[in-house]
This record gives structure tokens, sequence and C-alpha cells, in this order.
């Protein structure tokens, strides 16, 4: 047996595999997962979270399958997309004692739900490659009729799969689309970008560009504006470029892929687009690179303390390429006098050196001021309240 043939081969295909990984990274912006904590883990995983004082952090649900988009009802009940399984959840707390004891598929069978909201009768999904709506009785947490496709044809397939969905306060209908890719100029307007539409699906604007990945916004309750998050290309080292928080306006172009934070120019992209980087409207704050800012929650409740009155949280997803871990926790963001904002550690303890107990996503607050914080790596929901 010729073992010197074997090892090269071997090597060979060793380097294969890593350019495809490479490859697919880099020009496809596909993020490789990393490994899921058992849910079995999940109350270890709680034991090593910290929240600030006067906060106590619960398990609200757990044996989920990736959590992501969170919204909650009026009534108090918990709805969940779950994309690996397609479908959209509501949680029930029956006994008031913090955890759910109800869960029931309201939809099934979808194409990675992800986003959703609820509107004057509606539940609406955005799929990766549509938006759909279902009666919906918020009070007695059930749906009626069929599921319709009020928009269809969402580019999907290679790159940024998530779609998220909110109703704005003017009752428009904003849904963000992920860019095909790592950094590239897009064929699909509608990639990178937010739509708007009404809540019936017509009347579909392209309202902002330049966006790589935003999939977390929401409408700041001082300014009525629309803030989102976004996360930045890869492969440009460790702190470089940062990921943002933009203040989001009709028409903005946000410089992907031509531009990267504060109007520097892409080394790929921006030679020789000058006009298009001065173009780009810089963030109003920068996150440290590849902490991958998920959900945002303004939050609202007046029985906050008043250090969290007005103030945004944001789930930092973590980083995956950077030669040490990032990211992995909540921040709070507090505006200070001008546009100056504030980054605190809000919920702590994800991430051990190398170790991964958990990634959170997404950030909903109840009207009773509770707050539920998903997390597709531990698959769990948590609750956090307060008490003076």
């Amino acid at each position: 047996m010729n073992w010197r043939r074997i090892t090269v081969a071997g090597l060979l295909l060793l380097c294969l595999l890593l350019g495809a990984v490479w490859f697919f990274s880099s020009q496809l912006g596909v993020n490789p997962p990393l490994p899921r904590v058992l849910s079995s883990n999940s109350s270890q995983t709680l034991s090593h979270l910290k929240v600030p004082q006067g906060f106590t952090l619960s398990l609200f649900a757990s044996d989920l399958k990736a959590p992501r988009m969170l919204h909650v009802t009026g009534r108090g009940d918990v709805l969940v997309s779950l994309p690996r399984e397609g479908s959209v959840r509501l949680l029930r707390d029956k006994d008031g004692d913090g955890q759910a004891d109800e869960s029931t598929a309201l939809l099934q069978d979808l194409n990675l739900p992800h986003g959703i909201d609820s509107h004057d009768g509606w539940l609406y999904v955005a799929e990766t490659d549509a938006v759909g709506r279902i009666a919906f009785n918020a009070k007695t947490g059930t749906v009626r009729g069929r599921y319709q496709k009020i928009l269809t044809g969402l580019p999907s397939g290679k790159g940024h799969w998530t779609r998220t969905l909110r109703i704005g306060p003017d009752g428009w209908l904003y849904v963000t689309v992920g860019s095909s890719c790592n950094v590239c100029i897009e064929k699909a307007p509608e990639r990178a970008a937010m739509l708007r539409m009404r809540p019936d699906g017509s009347d579909k604007q392209l309202y902002a560009t330049g966006l790589r990945n935003s999939v977390g916004f929401d409408w700041s309750p001082v300014d009525g504006e629309i803030y989102a998050t976004d996360n930045g290309r890869d492969w440009l080292g460790d702190n470089f470029p940062p990921d943002e928080l933009n203040r989001i306006v009709e028409g903005g172009f946000y410089g992907w892929p031509y531009a990267n934070g504060t109007q520097v120019p892409d080394p790929d992209f921006g030679e020789g687009q000058q006009a298009l980087v001065q173009q780009s409207i810089a963030p109003v704050h920068g996150f440290r690179a590849h902490n991958a800012p998920l959900g945002v929650t303004f939050l609202r409740h007046s029985s906050l303390p008043d250090q969290y009155h007005q103030v945004a949280l944001v789930a930092l997803h973590g980083s995956w390429n950077r030669s040490t871990k990032d990211g992995y926790k909540v921040i709070s963001l507090h505006w200070k006098e001008g546009d100056d904002i504030e980054e605190r550690d809000f919920i702590t303890g994800f991430v051990a050196g190398d170790e991964v107990f958990g990634r959170p996503v997404a950030i909903a607050e109840a009207a009773d001021g509770a707050l539920y914080i998903s997390d597709d790596y531990a698959g769990v929901i948590y609750q956090l309240t307060y008490k003076r």
C-alpha cells in the first residue's frame, strides 16, 4: 500500500474542503452554523447568564428547534418563528408561573418563516420567498381560514435567507431582504434592501437600499424613526468593518457593497465609485466587527428603572469567523445629547472563551413589561422581568 500517495490525496481533499468552506462563506454570504447545544442543557445555559440588578431571567420555553423572531400578543401569548421546521407557534402561560405550558402550531409547512407580526385581525409571516397572512384572533390565540400569500417572488436562494417583517406605526408593512452574497453587485434590486407595502401586499416600494443584512428593526418612541441593525461584510480582518445601527429614511442608501462604516470605500467594489461612497448614509452607531447584531427593540414600559426608559436592546448573535469569539450578548443602547449613543452590556455569559452557551436572536416586550429573548443555539426562549 502506497501510504505516501494516500497521504497526499488526503491533504488534497482537505484543501478542497477548506477551499469550499471559504468560497461559500466569502462569496455566498453563508454563515456556517455553530453546533447546537442540546435542549437538555438549557438550564445549564441559563446558569451562565448575568443580568442587571433587579432583573430576573428564567426559562419561558425550551426544547425548541432554533427559535428566531418573536411577537407578543395583547393577551400575553408569545408567537415564535421556527424556520427549521417551517412553522409559527403560539406559546401560552396558562397558569401565570412564567413558563409556557401550552404550545400550538398556528402555521406549518412554510418556506423558512422568519419575521412575524399581527395587525388588525391578521397574522403576518415573512417566508424567504414570500409574505403571507392569515386571519388571527389574538384573544383566543387561534387562526381561521386560508393562509394567503400577499406578496410572492421575493428573491431567495443563496446567501442571507432571513426576511424580517413589521407593521409600522403608519400602518404600512415593512420587510427587509438580506444580500445574496458576502459582497457583490446584486442583480435583484430587492436584495440588501428594505421594502414597504400596504397590509394587503399592494403598492410595494423599495424603501431603502445598501443594507447588507438588516435582520432587526424597530421604531423609536422618541423620534418616531426606524432604526435597523445591519451585519457588515466578512474577510477584512477581525476588527473591520463595524456592524451597524442605521436610522432608516425613505430613499436612503446605506453603502453596501461600495462603502463600509462611515463612507470607507470597500476594497473590492469601492474603487472608482466615489460618488456612491459619498452618497451613502453613515450609521448612527457602530458595533464591534462581526458581532452580528440581529433583533433590536425599544423599551417602552413605564415599570422599568429610569436608566432603561426609551432605551433600545440589541441581540448580538456573535461572531463565527473571528480569531477570537466576540458578541454573544444582549446590549442596551442609551441615547445621549446629540446623536451620541452609549453601548452597555445587558445580558452576558452566552460565551466563555471558546465555549458557547447561547446565541440571542430577538427581543420582544409584552404589555406587562416582561421581556422575551429567543436563543436559536440553546433552543430556548428566556423571560426577563423587573421588580422594584
